[in-house]
């Protein structure tokens, strides 16, 4: 993900971060990237948008944020549209492709219950609760213009507080990244070696079963 926004910039954070407003894809990761490219830490990366290669510096920080937030409402708009004429039946058909099954769409009930339209502006603002908010906004038939509202100001605060953190890492961000990278490698290989574990054990218990 992170070669692919490096590579298409501008396109790559749109099309990201309108993923990530149906279900979550990284999207603290590309404001983040988009930060730390805007100040130019990337080498030999300048993001470019509609031709015009934009300028390391305010320039290209505040037309990245722009483009996340735009991003992230046309996600949230189609989610919204999804959950608004799709409604429970296409979720009970369909939720668990979408991540939204029966306990999470009672979740999301609940938390519009207890938030009114302020669950909206408040859900973008929360961690994996926000990737969660668009569809079922649509099926408890969340006014538009309200909701566009309040997604549009959520995501920019978000957008720019990311790109605010990857901004200010400037030059560390690469070496905060390969960090990082040789961490994934190590959370990788312990997930195999757990979940290998547990299939060994669950066949032993199985033909300890079969056995008696």
């Amino acid at each position: 993900m992170t070669n692919f926004i490096v590579t298409h910039g501008a396109y790559a954070i749109f099309l990201i971060m309108a993923v990530d407003a149906i279900f979550p894809v990284g999207g603290e990761l590309t404001m983040l990237l988009a930060g730390a490219l805007a100040a130019g830490a990337i080498s030999g990366h300048q993001p470019v948008l509609l031709g015009h290669t934009l300028n390391g510096g305010l320039e290209a920080y505040l037309v990245l944020v722009a483009v996340g937030t735009l991003g992230y409402l046309t996600g949230s708009l189609i989610g919204w549209a999804i959950g608004r004429w799709g409604g429970r039946p296409l979720l009970e058909r369909h939720g668990r492709w979408l991540h939204l099954d029966h306990q999470r769409l009672e979740r999301a009930e609940a938390w519009f219950d207890r938030h009114g339209r302020a669950a909206v502006f408040l859900g973008r603002l929360t961690p994996l609760v926000r990737s969660f908010i668009s569809i079922p906004a649509g099926v408890f038939e969340t006014p538009l213009g309200p909701y566009t509202v309040l997604t549009l100001a959520g995501s920019a605060i978000w957008c720019l507080f990311f790109a605010g953190a990857g901004w200010a890492l400037g030059a560390n961000y690469d070496t905060l990244h390969h960090a990082f990278t040789g961490v994934e490698v190590v959370l990788v290989l312990a997930a195999l070696g757990v979940g290998g574990w547990a299939l060994v054990r669950r066949r032993r218990g199985a033909s300890a079963g079969a056995g008696r």
